[in-house]
């Protein structure tokens, strides 16, 4: 089983920054991918940005403004957010896919973690 645990989000003015992290641990083999999510009142769940291996996506509209980051040796993804938008303002959480010790295959969630945007 595969644990994520994310931090770092909170209240912050238009414009300003926070960068948000999530640690996995458990029964990890490797990890194929991570990545975050949010949610917003009343929309679904779009993907922000994404890792795998040495490659990132991120949705179109937090494109110049938001970088996603993995340090592998820690089982650790970070987003930081820049330049940040009433818009962004939803619930980020965390996902990660891969393989366990078990040889299974898992993709995880974290418990979200709030991030809120004021004008």
């Amino acid at each position: 089983q595969v644990q994520l645990v994310e931090s770092g989000g909170g209240l912050v003015q238009a414009g300003g920054s926070l960068r948000l992290s999530c640690a996995a641990s458990g029964s990890i083999n490797i990890i194929s991918s991570m990545g975050w999510y949010r949610q917003a009142p009343g929309k679904q769940r779009e993907l922000v940005a994404a890792i795998t291996g040495g490659n990132t996506n991120y949705v179109d509209s937090v494109k110049g403004r938001f970088t996603i980051a993995r340090d592998s040796a820690k089982n650790t993804v970070y987003l930081q957010m820049n330049s940040l938008k009433p818009e962004d303002t939803a619930v980020y959480y965390c996902n990660a896919a891969g393989v366990t010790l078990s040889h299974r295959a898992f993709g995880s969630w974290g418990q979200g973690t709030q991030v809120t945007v004021s004008s």
